[in-house]
């Protein structure tokens, strides 16, 4: 447990986390809330839950158990796709890119029949992308908040068994309580940032697969998929460490620029 021992959390950790939580859990509901204010004659609620419920089952139940078997288990796949950087980021990107687009098709294609106002192509792109942020990231990021908090109390022996890291677990839980310690306020603007470029792009993204749906245009939803691929392309070369930080926030804002501007014209073209 030596190195728990040198851990020492920054004295940004703690409010760095707070504020980071704050204003991700900000982010999806002031989107919801702006954008049901203006055009609440044109939205109904059904789209928003559709399309948290989209990302839940395509990217959390049925892209995850194709992660288990690819990434996850230890086989000869998993062995090749972890231990080859191209082969990871290929898999990762065709991946994401492949269930959540083709579940944003199937869904709205299928399920969503009534009430089609290009309001609530909008409104599933919030709800998609919100659903991501409130199940999936925010519970990562109190969970960095806990660990700061009881790493910073400075009893090692009552932190370790508050979060019940024994010898046999320690390898597994020491990049965790790392990373919580730190936390600065420099990585809150980074993860803040590319929240908000990934909840634009949830939401350009369905607009062009729904513009696809209702105007028969098959090329809409391979187009997608390719914007959601190049999306994902550096966040994992991140994963690898093959690029900077940095690099990953200047693609974000250019692949956020292209796939707004493509849904702002197609929106418009819905009119």
């Amino acid at each position: 447990m030596t190195e728990f021992e040198r851990i020492a959390v920054g004295p940004a950790s703690i409010p760095a986390l707070a504020v980071t939580i704050v204003l991700m859990t900000a982010i999806p509901v002031l989107f919801f809330l702006c954008w049901r204010k203006k055009h609440k004659q044109k939205t109904h609620l059904s789209f928003l839950i559709a399309g948290a419920a989209g990302f839940i089952l395509s990217a959390r139940v049925l892209e995850l158990g194709v992660h288990y078997f690819c990434v996850i288990a230890d086989n000869p796949v998993s062995r090749f796709i972890n231990g080859n950087t191209l082969a990871f980021v290929l898999y990762g990107t065709v991946m994401a890119g492949v269930f959540e687009e083709c579940g944003r098709h199937i869904v709205l294609k299928y399920f969503l029949k009534k009430n089609r106002t290009r309001e609530n192509a909008v409104l599933y792109g919030i709800g998609h992308g919100g659903i991501e942020i409130l199940a999936v990231l925010l519970p990562g990021m109190i969970s960095y908040l806990a660990l700061a908090a009881v790493f910073s109390q400075g009893d090692l022996e009552t932190a370790l068994s508050t979060f019940k890291i024994t010898e046999d677990t320690a390898a597994a839980a020491l990049p965790s309580v790392q990373a919580a310690a730190a936390f600065d306020f420099g990585m809150m603007a980074a993860n803040v940032i590319e929240r908000l470029f990934a909840m634009l792009i949830h939401i350009g993204l369905t607009v062009i697969v729904y513009y696809g749906v209702i105007n028969a245009r098959k090329g809409c939803l391979p187009a997608a998929i390719l914007l959601h691929m190049l999306m994902d392309t550096f966040p994992a070369l991140y994963q690898r460490g093959a690029v900077p930080l940095w690099s990953v926030e200047v693609w974000g804002a250019l692949c956020t620029a292209a796939v707004v501007m493509a849904a702002v014209k197609l929106y418009r073209k819905m009119e």
